[in-house]
């Protein structure tokens, strides 16, 4: 295991090209886990948990410019002289596909999971109101909860994380994880005025799960990403964290299409 900037990094299997994996809420590096044992024979797979993310560490909330800088400095390293494949999820799409926009000589391919343009006019319109306010009361949750902090904070974000279905292990979850959803909603640490909202100009493999109440992209966003003949929209029959509940399916995918078996 490697270090950049404090931020764990680690690095498994062999091959040319690199498969760069963000996570989202509430989760680490572990997420990776089954996907880094599907890709390390012919990848070599660099994970990091996400500044702040370590309960065992320092609040560290990041803007997304500066978010941007850790995967930049952590690409150049690794990959110096070839693009990354970006695998991403939840949160880790929000900065990951933002980081394929300002920086898209650094990325060859993108894998998005479960989360696409989540902040666009196109998404708002087709969430219905009980949708959108579903969306505020568990972000609004998480956005108190980071405020509080200590034990309380902690407290709210495992309950949550336990009414959403989060497979991670509750003693690895806390309110040092909310900092984007307070940034969200309150602008704080920069918000995301200036994110770069993501268009599907790199080949791309989108996964959703079905089996949920809302989802996190447009049909619109979708319906780009499946005209491009480089790229592939799949639904799994799954919540939110797909790769956990349909790994094998999943894994089969992605390592089909990352080889060039569309």
């Amino acid at each position: 295991m490697d270090a950049l900037d404090g931020i764990a990094v680690e690095v498994d299997g062999e091959g040319d090209e690199v498969v760069l994996m963000i996570h989202g809420w509430p989760d680490t590096a572990r997420l990776w886990d089954d996907q880094v044992e599907a890709l390390r024979p012919d990848f070599r797979c660099v994970r990091l948990t996400l500044p702040g993310y370590d309960v065992r560490g320092p609040r560290r909330p990041t803007s997304v410019a500066a978010m941007c800088e850790i995967f930049l400095a952590l690409v150049e390293r690794e990959s110096p002289d070839r693009p990354v494949v970006l695998l991403l999820h939840d949160w880790g799409c929000v900065f990951g596909l933002h980081f394929a926009m300002v920086h898209p000589e650094r990325v060859a391919r993108v894998v998005a999971m479960d989360v696409g343009d989540a902040r666009s006019d196109d998404l708002r319109r087709e969430l219905t109101l009980p949708a959108k306010l579903m969306v505020f009361g568990y972000q609004s949750w998480l956005a108190l909860a980071w405020r509080i902090g200590g034990v309380v904070g902690d407290a709210m974000t495992r309950w949550m994380a336990r009414l959403l279905g989060a497979p991670a292990a509750p003693e690895e979850i806390g309110a040092c994880m909310n900092y984007p959803y307070d940034m969200m909603w309150t602008g704080s640490h920069g918000g995301f005025t200036d994110l770069e909202a993501w268009v599907p100009t790199k080949p791309t493999l989108f996964f959703y799960g079905r089996r949920k109440p809302l989802q996190f992209f447009s049909r619109r966003w979708a319906d780009a990403i499946d005209a491009r003949e480089d790229s592939r929209v799949v639904g799994v029959e799954s919540g939110h964290w797909l790769m956990k509940e349909q790994g094998e399916e999943v894994n089969r995918t992605l390592r089909a299409w990352l080889l060039g078996d569309p």
